[in-house]
């Protein structure tokens, strides 16, 4: 069959007109990746660099002699906050990257916020006035605490951020029957608990509400925000059965409700306990080997565990470690990072220390735990997620011990 000249052009022109609209709309998505990756990128520099400064600034004081004791420990502890913000941010980070499972845990959200107040009133700086209006009944919730304290953060910072700096920021919690506005799950048995943060700041314009709960769009300047702050909330309350709702005027403020389905105390319920005494020492001379490439991690590393009472051997790779288990058969724990240079990462080389030798515990690390423990399948490989605390490393080294030998016990 011969197509007529004007059907065949009509056809050719439809066809050149879809291939255009193709290539535009690709055109557009590469376009919209390159700005979130430019928003991305000049946001969490930003955060990065201001977690920097309180670290390097609160080093420098350290050294400054005739260093008070309370000061001393001042400083120690902005450290250590500080890290636990860029370890959230970079848990931030790798929830849009992947899915992060979250692990809920039953608390008390007033109790939690009320921990949290003093922290926010750091961040925000005493220029803003901080109020917080607390339930007299307790409200449960059952939800990852890590991310619901990421959440609450993430939406102090938006609320200072949009009153410049100076202003009035209030924080609610409330318990409330069902969630307002049109719901797109089924209700919660029991109610929710609603977190509310509310600003005096410059607010937000009706055409921008559209797009506040995309990953890494912010209408702050390049390198003043990473935009993932009330994205992650609303992953976050979504992901837990709740919802997020905004309401604000231009001028006058912004009000944001973080929504998540209320759990009655249970039963099982027992307030957290003063923590027992522990030995600081529980290494009592075991051998622990150390596989690290990166030597300023595993020095401290090393110093961490020797303080524990183990003995240390550290290499710089898969393959030297199994050269060190070939020579030396007094190992008693093997410590290795997920990633490392060469043929083989951390998992591979459990794996093989499994066959080999498969009473030998083996502890990995690593920044993204979820990650490495699809990397292992289906073997149940012990991992402790970066950064760890001694505490952490202190449990997970006993923790590997304590199931080697109850496996030796068993067989």
């Amino acid at each position: 069959m011969v197509w007529p000249r004007p059907r065949l052009r009509r056809t050719r022109r439809l066809h050149a007109e879809a291939s255009r609209r193709l290539e535009a709309e690709e055109a557009l998505k590469h376009g919209q990746r390159l700005e979130a990756l430019g928003q991305l990128t000049g946001g969490v520099a930003h955060d990065f660099n201001n977690l920097l400064t309180v670290i390097r600034a609160s080093v420098d004081l350290l050294r400054r002699p005739h260093l008070s004791e309370e000061r001393r420990l001042r400083y120690i502890d902005a450290i250590s906050d500080t890290v636990g913000r860029a370890a959230k941010l970079t848990a931030q980070l790798l929830a849009f990257a992947r899915r992060q499972t979250l692990k809920p845990e039953l608390f008390e959200v007033g109790q939690c916020v009320k921990t949290l107040s003093e922290m926010i009133g750091t961040l925000t700086g005493t220029p803003i006035e901080i109020i917080t209006r607390l339930p007299e009944e307790p409200c449960f919730i059952n939800a990852d605490a890590g991310q619901f304290e990421t959440a609450l953060i993430n939406m102090a910072v938006n609320a200072r951020d949009a009153m410049g700096g100076e202003g009035r920021l209030t924080i609610t919690v409330r318990a409330v029957a069902e969630l307002p506005g049109p719901a797109a799950q089924p209700g919660s048995p029991h109610g929710y608990v609603a977190v509310s943060v509310e600003d005096t700041g410059v607010g937000i314009p009706q055409e921008r509400f559209g797009r506040i709960f995309e990953p890494f769009f912010t209408t702050k300047e390049v390198g003043s925000g990473s935009g993932l702050g009330l994205a992650q909330a609303h992953g976050f309350a979504k992901a837990s059965g709740g919802a997020v709702r905004i309401a604000s005027t231009p001028g006058r403020g912004t009000l944001v409700s973080l929504f998540l389905p209320r759990t009655l105390k249970s039963p099982a319920y027992v307030p957290e306990l003063l923590p027992q005494a522990r030995d600081d020492r529980p290494g009592a001379g075991a051998q622990v080997l150390v596989v690290e490439d990166d030597d300023e991690v595993a020095a401290l590393t090393v110093e961490m565990i020797n303080q524990l009472g183990y003995d240390t051997t550290r290499v710089a790779s898969a393959e030297a470690a199994l050269g060190a288990l070939a020579d030396r058969r007094c190992v008693d724990i093997v410590f290795s990072d997920v990633m490392m240079p060469g043929r083989m990462n951390g998992v591979e080389l459990a794996q093989e220390i499994r066959r080999r030798r498969p009473n030998l515990p083996v502890l990995l690390t690593s920044g993204y735990a979820e990650s490495a423990r699809r990397k292992a399948g289906g073997q149940q490989v012990k991992i402790i997620p970066k950064p760890y605390r001694i505490d952490e490393l202190r449990d997970a080294l006993a923790a590997v011990r304590q199931d080697a030998g109850r496996s030796i016990r068993e067989h």
